[in-house]
């Protein structure tokens, strides 16, 4: 259960003063929501925004998985590299891409509540155990599925991404 979904929750203010608790000694923290049968259950970073990084968002995996996923990407954004939509990531079991998130202020509650309409976010979709995506037939999702929230990119190699490439430049 998350947060606050339990009934002896704190406020929202007394949450968000938490996670900004949590931020003074890490460099970001996840958030954690419950799903339903009808809903997907999903986890997302909150402070990578204070870096200039987009979030990253995880939706249809629980919530251990999400977590392990998202504090490894976090961190490697943070020590290593960016993550590009349409890159493909692997973590574990999970084969994931990078999928711009058309509206994160619908999903990252507490990240929108402390840094405003500057969040952006980048969803890890995962691919099922036949390597297949959400927005393609046959995706096996869990319970409630896996929803896409945006649009897929192109998909990127390591050795293809458009930030390592080598162009030719034009007079």
């Amino acid at each position: 259960m998350c947060d606050l979904c339990d009934p002896d929750r704190p406020s929202m203010d007394e949450h968000l003063e938490q996670v900004r608790g949590l931020l003074g000694t890490q460099r970001f923290a996840v958030q954690a929501v419950s799903g339903s049968t009808s809903e997907s259950e999903f986890s997302y970073t909150v402070g990578l925004t204070a870096h200039g990084l987009h979030e990253l968002i995880v939706l249809g995996l629980r919530q251990r998985e999400a977590m392990a996923i998202l504090h490894c990407w976090g961190e490697y954004r943070l020590d290593d590299d960016v993550v590009l939509p349409g890159e493909t990531l692997e973590s574990g079991p999970f084969v994931l891409e990078a999928v711009e998130v058309e509206r994160p202020e619908d999903h990252l509650v507490v990240a929108t509540a402390l840094f405003g309409p500057s969040v952006r976010a980048l969803q890890l979709a995962w691919a099922d155990s036949r390597g297949r995506w959400p927005w393609e037939a046959g995706h096996r999702g869990r319970r409630a599925g896996q929803p896409v929230l945006g649009v897929p990119s192109p998909h990127y190699c390591q050795d293809h991404r458009p930030d390592r490439l080598d162009l030719p430049s034009h007079p």
